[in-house]
Parts: C-alpha cells; sequence; structure tokens
C-alpha cells in the first residue's frame, strides 16, 4: 500500500475499499441511514455487508439467522456498532459482537448524538468509541 488509503496495482492507482458491517436495531434504523448517509457522502469506497430492514436475511429460525449473520460479519474488516441504550436489549447486536471479538474483527463503537450512556459490552469490546460525527467515523475508518 501507498499513500494512505491508496493501493497500487499493476501501475494504476485505486482507493482502498472497506469492508463494513453495521451492527444495529431495525427498530431504531434511522440511525443505520444516517451513518449510510456518511459513508455515501465521504472520500471512501465502501462494501457494506449490514442488514438493514428492507434487506433482510432469507432465515426462518435462529440458528439460521446466526449462521447468515456470521456470514455478512466474516468479509467485513471493521464492524461499526451503533451504541445507543437500545442495544444492551438486543440479542443480536450481542450476538454481532461476539462475533466479531471471535473473528478478530475492529469494533467501532458510535456513541449517538446526546447519549450519555453507552451499554458495557460495547465499551468492553470495542476497538475505539467515537462520537456521533461523519468526521470521526470516517477518520476512524481509515485508521483500520
Amino acid at each position: 500500500m501507498s499513500g494512505g488509503n491508496i493501493m497500487t496495482f499493476y501501475g494504476f492507482r485505486q482507493k482502498k475499499i472497506y469492508n463494513l458491517f453495521i451492527s444495529h436495531a431495525w427498530k431504531y434504523d434511522a440511525d443505520y441511514y444516517k451513518v449510510v448517509s456518511w459513508l455515501d457522502n465521504s472520500d471512501i469506497k465502501y462494501k457494506n455487508y449490514s442488514v438493514p430492514s428492507h434487506d433482510p436475511l432469507d432465515a426462518n429460525n435462529t440458528k439460521k439467522l446466526k449462521e447468515e449473520l456470521t456470514g455478512q460479519i466474516s468479509p467485513s474488516s471493521v464492524v461499526i456498532v451503533i451504541s445507543g441504550m437500545y442495544a444492551a436489549h438486543s440479542e443480536w447486536i450481542d450476538y454481532e459482537i461476539d462475533e466479531a471479538v471471535r473473528m478478530n474483527k475492529i469494533i467501532l463503537g458510535l456513541k449517538p448524538w446526546g447519549s450519555e450512556r453507552i451499554p458495557k459490552k460495547i465499551q468492553d469490546y470495542a476497538t475505539e468509541m467515537i462520537g456521533w460525527q461523519s468526521k470521526s467515523l470516517i477518520d476512524a475508518i481509515k485508521r483500520y
């Protein structure tokens, strides 16, 4: 790699593509869509491995859903966890954090605007906690 997040292949310069998984609660998906808009309007190229409510996984039982989520997290290099207190009550966000830890993924805990409390599990396992700002998120992704 040369030039930060620029890669060179056979003399051609190409931007690094970041593989991201955004862990979030569907019930509060406005936060998810805000993060996606920050990424879309940034200078990074990325592939989104998340599971938004508009594109659910085809799984009809808990075991299958866990397998599918693991498959989505696996190619991701960075897992972004939107860290509102609702995350403390979501078994799926818990599972996604556990899988990210098991696979040694970078975990960015993103504190929603105005949140004063962050679930302990996210604080314990986040590689880095960042504030609710697009620049903070993009800069953190670029560090990894």
